[in-house]
């Protein structure tokens, strides 16, 4: 039976994987670890932790995705994102392991009206995107068996996410000012774990870069809308710009990736993320 192994076990995406690991108990043996278990900055923890367990996959889904503080914490940023990546990366090579590395729409800049290929130029305009595209440098140059899986706008039931945090923010707030200047994917990350899981069930792997997210694109005020309206809100959304809501990292103005690729090399269709929101939402109302 393999294995694999996934980092970032406590993070959402990390809870996603958790949530459907039983179905795949006839397939794989998987094991979960996070900070407390196995710091991935010392390359020593990460090397000794290979050797005992042995995984054919690993998938990190660790990060540090603190966009606005990494602007501050540029060292803590690169340590997680670009070097713990790095050990990752080589102690998966060392073990004939498949590493699957998740990143993220913010290495591009935004500058453009169309969609990205996974071979258009990396332009990250801050701190957190330079980080993780060098993460994603350092894995496919360490690991020749790397998947690196770019993805946007990850939202689930778990842990904290734009789709929570308005939720909240509906229940105690009449109106609110929400940036319509701004385009990318809202993405389920429960569709991105199991998306993980389809390329790991593949005999044969095509490596490199994909792209990965819900569709079509949207602004944060389509998204927080629809966020109103399938949670039942009254909220006054008005839309506001980039400009009025200044923040310490800048975004990318449009980041939306297309997803041809991965659906071509392994059939992975992408669904529409409004269905996607409504599963989620339909899960938040019972818990």
């Amino acid at each position: 039976m393999k294995k694999i192994l996934i980092i970032g076990a406590n993070g959402q995406l990390g809870n996603c994987f958790r949530k459907i690991a039983a179905d795949y108990d006839d397939r794989f043996e998987i094991e979960f670890t996070d900070s407390a278990v196995l710091d991935i900055t010392s390359a020593e923890q990460v090397s000794t932790y290979f050797y005992d367990f042995q995984p054919d996959y690993c998938v990190n889904a660790a990060a540090y995705t603190a966009v606005d503080l990494a602007e501050t914490e540029p060292e803590k940023a690169f340590a997680v994102n670009a070097d713990g990546v790095a050990n990752l990366a080589e102690a998966a090579a060392e073990n004939n392991c498949t590493f699957v590395h998740i990143s993220t729409d913010y290495v591009f800049d935004g500058e453009t009206n169309l969609s990205y290929s996974e071979d258009d130029f990396t332009d990250p305009q801050g701190v957190y995107g330079a980080s993780k595209r060098k993460g994603e440098e350092l894995a496919l140059d360490l690991n020749p068996k790397t998947i690196v899986l770019r993805t946007s706008w990850l939202y689930s039931e778990f842990n904290k996410n734009f789709v929570k945090t308005m939720l909240h923010l509906f229940s105690v707030k009449d109106e609110m000012g929400i940036v319509a200047d701004q385009y990318g994917q809202p993405t389920n990350a429960n569709d991105l774990a199991e998306a993980v899981m389809t390329i790991m069930q593949k005999k044969q792997k095509t490596y490199g870069i994909f792209h990965f997210s819900n569709y079509p694109e949207a602004t944060w005020f389509e998204f927080a809308q629809k966020i109103a309206e399938l949670s039942g809100s009254k909220i006054k959304l008005k839309d506001i710009t980039t400009a009025e809501y200044p923040t310490p990292a800048r975004r990318p103005k449009r980041s939306t990736m297309a997803l041809d690729k991965i659906e071509e090399t392994y059939g992975i269709e992408p669904k529409y993320w409004q269905n996607s929101l409504e599963e989620c939402i339909e899960i938040l109302n019972k818990s």
